[in-house]
């Protein structure tokens, strides 16, 4: 027996139409505006549409689990308890101390499935990773789209492989060690095929974002979308087993409640992690650089475990590439990402020029670990939002990418890679989608090339994300590991990584602990019993050290000269060395 319910507050008469049929369904007397009804018959892999009012539209379940035929098409019957799972041994993976890496499903092989993406999860064991995140996977309108478009909150994309595919992922993963981080959406339904809206108040009458309107967390009849918002959050990670989840642009949340939505996420995922009895994570990206987020509820925070650090990017990204335009005005220079590692923000509470305005609050650096907060080199935003998607490989040196690696890595952050950043994979990732509305697809490609245009970027070099040839450019070339160039990136961020995990000081979390001294081009960090010296600058540098060489742990050029208080690095160059 299959038990059918929706949420439709404001219309007369609800009908489901199911078998060829078209069944009036009852109020339910326990739920206002809820509306449910028994279907025997009705067995997993049955199809099943919702008509409201007189209108003979049949619209998709908003919970729907299954949307096979695309998320315009009938919803299926989807039941959780058939999959057999093999992950019963599995302890789960904890933020503090791992690694993670971002991969998009559908570029991350030529294929583009869950199923395809398993067979190089052997590949991510041996480079030292602890949680795969996966971009957005609930099911968006067409085949191939960054994932943040999507409208079912509920139901796996179909050719990625549907729900049964996400399930085999995470079982496979669980299988070899690894954690799943899955990133969600909730701060806008995508532009088609978002039917929730018309079954009730899921959007704000009030101001919308970037990407539409608002959805409804404190107006009138809000406790049904939050509950809608939780049992999503609720879902991924108690029927598809996953260990945390990416909450995609969280300032983009309007919420005046007296109890935010996200305060309401962490207590509803800390009761779930007391009953399955593993670590479940959840990390925000937030533009506010508010350690309030990340602040345990008992000291009046939201009680999330970390959140994504884009000053810990710009700091590096700009002192790598010397870019300075747009929000990287206010980086670039050794003391900001002095100020980043042993504050983790740069902008807290101080001037930002991009935004002009005093920006963000101080990190009680003594009280919030390191580990709180995710740190990136490459990530799919600051590659993808770029007019050409070009990675660090386009525009770096190979001495400044292992400089970059070398101090994201030895940093007190939660460190995280970019698919195919390991080997410096030479393809792009670039902005695509694949829209059948014509106007739709029209004016994404137009906005596209207007913003852009705005930055200084011809109109021409911007490519167009509905040509199919973006998406297939922005797919990863797992040939480039049979160069020797490649393998030898490869080989130097495993044993980088390795590194990491072996030093204790190295994957110590204290933001106190850390102290930094820099120069004109060379920055040094002393974390107790490691200092990294790296040099930045297109000559050699002697560089002082706060102690005494014991050992060199790992250098990024063979030239670098060890004396008794210092280094003689090379151009370009770092060095990991033991303190006396």
């Amino acid at each position: 027996m299959t038990v059918f319910s929706v949420w439709a507050p404001d219309v007369s008469r609800v009908r489901l139409r199911v078998s060829g049929s078209d069944l009036s369904m009852d109020h339910d007397s326990a739920r206002a505006g809820w509306w449910t009804l028994d279907v025997p018959s009705a067995a997993p892999g049955t199809d099943y549409a919702f008509l409201l009012g007189d209108e003979d539209l049949p619209l998709p379940d908003p919970r729907s689990s299954w949307q096979p035929s695309g998320v315009h098409g009938p919803s299926r019957v989807y039941d959780q308890s058939l999959f057999s799972w093999s992950d019963g041994g599995w302890t789960g993976r904890q933020l503090p101390g791992s690694v993670l890496y971002e991969l998009h499903i559908g570029t991350f092989t030529p294929e583009g499935t869950f199923d395809s993406a398993i067979s190089r999860l052997d590949h991510l064991v041996d480079l030292g990773v602890d949680l795969v995140e996966l971009l957005p996977v609930n099911a968006f309108n067409g085949e191939h789209n960054w994932g943040y478009d999507g409208v079912c909150w509920f139901a796996p994309h179909e050719s990625y492989g549907g729900p049964d595919g996400l399930k085999r992922f995470v079982d496979a993963c669980h299988q070899r060690g690894l954690g799943v981080v899955l990133d969600v959406v909730y701060n806008h339904f995508g532009p088609s095929g978002a039917y929730a809206p018309m079954f009730g108040p899921y959007l704000s009458e009030g101001p919308g974002t970037s990407w539409g309107s608002s959805v409804n967390l404190d107006g009138p009849l809000s406790g049904e979308v939050r509950s809608y918002i939780v049992d999503s959050v609720v879902g991924w990670l108690r029927d598809y087993h996953v260990d945390g989840l990416r909450l995609d642009a969280v300032h983009a949340l309007v919420d005046r409640g007296a109890v935010h939505l996200l305060e309401e996420l962490a207590v509803a995922v800390d009761a779930l992690s007391a009953h399955v009895g593993r670590p479940l994570s959840l990390i925000a990206e937030s533009d506010l650089n508010d350690p309030r987020l990340i602040t345990p509820r008992e000291g009046g925070g939201y009680g999330l475990t970390g959140q994504w650090n884009d000053d810990a990017h710009h700091a590096l990204h700009t002192l790598l590439t010397g870019e300075r335009q747009g929000y990287y005005a206010d980086f670039g220079s050794p003391q900001t990402l002095a100020d980043v590692l042993t504050g983790a923000f740069f902008h807290a509470g101080t001037w930002s020029s991009f935004r002009q305005r005093v920006h963000g609050r101080p990190v009680d650096r003594t009280r919030v670990p390191g580990y709180r907060f995710v740190a990136y080199l490459q990530n799919h935003d600051q590659i993808g939002n770029r007019a050409l998607g070009d990675r660090l490989t386009a525009s770096l040196s190979p001495g400044l990418l292992r400089v970059g690696a070398v101090l994201l890595f030895t940093a007190p952050f939660t460190p995280m890679l970019f698919m195919g950043e390991e080997w410096g994979a030479s393809t792009p990732w670039q902005f695509f989608t694949s829209h059948p509305e014509p106007e739709l697809a029209a004016a994404v490609a137009t906005g596209r090339r207007r913003e852009f245009g705005a930055h200084g970027w011809p109109e021409g070099d911007v490519p167009d994300p509905q040509d199919p040839a973006t998406y297939l450019r922005s797919r990863l070339d797992w040939a480039e590991l049979d160069k020797p160039e490649h393998a030898e990136i490869l080989a130097f961020y495993t044993r980088l990584i390795a590194l990491r995990k072996a030093q204790p000081d190295l994957s110590d979390p204290r933001l106190d602990k850390i102290e930094v001294t820099h120069g004109d081009q060379w920055l040094v960090m002393h974390r107790g019993g490691v200092a990294v010296a790296a040099n930045l600058a297109g000559k050699p540098q002697r560089i002082t050290l706060p102690g005494f060489i014991r050992s060199v742990l790992l250098a990024t050029e063979s030239g670098a000269t060890v004396m008794r208080d210092g280094v003689q690095l090379p151009a370009e160059s770092a060095v990991v060395v033991a303190l006396a």
